[in-house]
């Protein structure tokens, strides 16, 4: 199972703002492994950082993209859904039963819903709004969105293993303009699940976040 190591920042330390510019982002891996197993074009660049301290777990992303799709429409899951996003699925085993989603857009919506096995998904599910955290910026080349989950939600969803480690998977979606004029999405992922479509919503799409000195 591929392995991304969280590294520890002192607590008050760290704070997010969307811009991904924080000094102590530094202490944090880069992680830039993504690719899209189902299609042939190359894959802008995606950076990926996550930091924790006692209270919650940061996460940033930070995407390449000149040429933003988002749907205005209003600010409903479902528009979230069509727009350009990256998402961070958590389970608390390989079951899948159940697993939590969040999928993120440039605008820092998010759809976030619970799912188990066999795309059972409940969108009237939320994430306590105590316990999560979103800020994004959009730039001509880039945007960025940073995420911090309370510890107190993650461990309420027995989603912290014993040895510190959290079961992940990290994507993008990144919807382009066919010549149609309907906006495909491309699927892009940390871990090749080895399927002939795209799914993100099976067991070997996971990879780990490894909290040190958990």
């Amino acid at each position: 199972m591929k392995t991304y190591k969280v590294n520890k920042v002192d607590d008050n330390d760290m704070d997010i703002n969307g811009k991904g510019d924080h000094p102590l982002w530094e202490k944090a891996m880069l992680l830039k492994d993504f690719s899209s197993p189902w299609h042939h074009e190359s894959v802008e660049n995606i950076e990926f950082r996550a930091l924790y301290d006692s209270e919650n777990l940061y996460v940033s992303y930070k995407v390449k993209d000149d040429s933003l799709h988002i749907d205005r429409s209003d600010n409903s899951k479902k528009s979230v859904d069509n727009s350009d996003r990256v998402e961070l699925f958590l389970r608390s085993d390989h079951h899948l039963d159940p697993y939590y989603c969040l999928e993120m857009d440039p605008l820092a919506r998010v759809q976030d819903f619970i799912a188990r096995p066999n795309r059972q998904f409940d969108f009237k599910w939320d994430w306590p709004k105590d316990g999560i955290s979103l800020k994004s910026q959009i730039t001509p080349t880039y945007f960025c969105v940073e995420l911090a989950l309370s510890l107190k939600s993650l461990i309420q969803f027995e989603l912290i293993q014993p040895d510190g480690s959290i079961e992940a998977g990290i994507y993008r979606a990144k919807y382009n303009q066919q010549p149609n004029g309907l906006f495909e999405p491309t699927w892009i992922t940390w871990v090749d699940p080895q399927t002939d479509r795209p799914d993100f919503h099976i067991a070997s799409s996971f990879g780990k976040l490894q909290l040190e000195e958990y």
